[in-house]
């Protein structure tokens, strides 16, 4: 194993892997594709892959990624950023790029807390958790990326855990498929600023991943009682919207188009 950033136990290498064993899945040759990532412990996975990759600044991979896709529409662009790069401070370019319908593939490792920079409060921190800026638990909601991703007009959501690699493999790989703007939000654990100043171990939190999650089709047969503290995963909307790059390379014909006519 090469050397890497990454805690023992970190969910991080297991999405590495499912991503991995996905753009084999479709296909990909590594000239098709750029990879986006921002800051954070996720976000260094571009150092440990052979692509094109662009390591941008807290909160804009999204901002960089939107603009290698309109330059360069034939890359397939994917995406890599956490829930406090993502969410709090990425967070107005997350639901402007989800609005654009924009071809690119976004993979958010979700592990509760800022880990590379000691455990704060993140936007996902549950109710009541510990933060190095939360000491007596937080009293804020956490966000629903999902949800917000739907709102704001994404049109393929998704949401996996590092526990269920296989079903990851398979979302990412429809996310990578579908033409527009992808999410695959991925729960993950932080055994080191979110498990110990919770007093959570390692295999609990993977056990948590196991037993409190719920894949959609068996949630659909689920009453809301069975369903109450309960986490659905798998493909959670997927609909048809004209993409963004399509429609900006049509802008531009238009235009040029005009511009000959009045020649």
């Amino acid at each position: 194993m090469f050397p890497h950033i990454w805690c023992p136990g970190c969910g991080d290498g297991i999405v590495m892997k499912s991503l991995l064993r996905a753009i084999d899945r479709v296909g990909l040759q590594k000239d098709e594709i750029c990879m986006v990532s921002g800051i954070g412990c996720s976000s260094r996975l571009t150092g440990y892959v052979d692509f094109n990759t662009l390591h941008t600044t807290h909160g804009r991979p999204l901002a960089f990624a939107t603009g290698v896709k309109l330059a360069k529409p034939s890359l397939n662009v994917i995406v890599i950023t956490g829930d406090g790069d993502a969410l709090a401070i990425g967070g107005n370019h997350f639901i402007h790029a989800c609005r654009r319908n924009i071809d690119l593939t976004v993979l958010l490792f979700n592990n509760a807390t800022y880990g590379m920079t000691g455990g704060q409060l993140a936007p996902t921190t549950p109710t009541g958790k510990v933060a190095s800026t939360a000491r007596q638990g937080s009293i804020d909601p956490p966000f629903d990326a999902c949800k917000l991703a739907i709102a704001a007009g994404a049109t393929y959501v998704a949401r996996g855990t590092s526990y269920h690699s296989q079903q990851l493999d398979r979302l990412i790989e429809g996310g990578i498929k579908h033409k527009g703007f992808a999410l695959i939000e991925i729960l993950e654990n932080c055994n080191t600023y979110y498990g110990r100043p919770n007093k959570v171990s390692l295999l609990e939190l993977l056990q948590w991943e196991k037993d409190n999650t719920v894949n959609v089709k068996a949630a659909e047969r689920m009453t809301p009682e069975q369903l109450q503290g309960k986490i659905i995963t798998g493909v959670l909307h997927q609909a048809d919207r004209p993409e963004y790059v399509a429609m900006y390379e049509e802008h531009i014909a238009r235009a040029q188009a005009k511009a000959r006519a009045a020649a």
